[in-house]
């Protein structure tokens, strides 16, 4: 194996490494390296967002680097291995172990989905447009949503397996609202309550205003659904990424017109 840091290089006797075949992070690592097991490392899987099978290789590093190299984070190399994990859509990243336990065989990105599965993420908490509230054609409607922990975030949750622990947090990106009368607005924050002294002002961060009255929808009312874009940031065991989860809440809303008497 040959290891390359701060113009230094660190040479062992492993015949099967190939130097225009490393992968550069803070150092290089041969692909070919034996894991010191016997065998040419471990292999392990995460199913992607696009559904495919994401293959990840674990190299461990030896000889090591140096105690003050910052691949270390802090861990004693007396007391600890390194592995080199090589994913095939681009994932790498060092992996440090306690000594005496096994090599990770879980992703990262796995242990993120994990954490992710813990927070319990819910869709927006509709706080308006209720479902009691009564609407207007032609007045303008301002839409705006509770903010918790579970319905917009952010939330924050870890996940640990085989000596690595991965955190990741999650946040509400943007939500769009499919108003039922075939228009859509996207907003990209919780939205801005109501206060009687906005008259008829329209609302600086997500509004709607409907033109024709929810009697032509099938049930007399406009089914509004808002659906919420969760954005997680994730790291951990020598990788860093980003998810995103999709949640929904629907609501009925009548619309109803401005009666004049006479």
């Amino acid at each position: 194996m040959v290891l390359a840091t701060a113009g230094t290089a660190y040479a062992g006797d492993d015949p099967d490494v190939d130097a225009d075949k490393c992968h550069v992070v803070e150092f290089c690592v041969g692909v070919g390296v034996d894991d010191g097991t016997g065998g040419k490392g471990a292999q392990t899987g995460s199913q992607g967002s696009s559904g495919s099978k994401t293959q990840c290789k674990l190299t461990k590093v030896n000889p090591k680097p140096p105690a003050d190299h910052p691949v270390w984070n802090g861990a004693d190399p007396k007391k600890s291995d390194l592995y080199f994990r090589a994913c095939t859509d681009g994932g790498d990243g060092f992996v440090v172990v306690p000594q005496g336990q096994p090599a990770p065989h879980v992703d990262p990105r796995e242990l993120a989905q994990r954490a992710v599965d813990s927070m319990t993420l819910l869709g927006p908490d509709i706080a308006s447009p209720k479902a009691a509230g009564k609407y207007t054609v032609g007045v303008p409607m301002w839409m705006w949503v509770n903010q918790s922990a579970t319905t917009f975030g952010p939330n924050t949750a870890s996940a640990s397996a085989g000596g690595i622990t991965v955190t990741a947090t999650a946040k509400v990106s943007e939500i769009v609202w499919q108003m039922g009368d075939g228009a859509s607005v996207t907003c990209n924050g919780p939205g801005t309550p109501y206060q009687a002294s906005e008259g008829m002002a329209q609302s600086p961060t997500c509004g709607h205003m409907y033109s024709k009255t929810s009697a032509v929808a099938r049930s007399g009312k406009y089914p509004v659904t808002a659906t919420s874009t969760w954005t997680i940031d994730w790291q951990g065991g020598g990788a860093a990424g980003q998810l995103t989860e999709i949640r929904q809440t629907n609501v009925q809303v009548a619309i109803g017109e401005l009666q004049v008497v006479r």
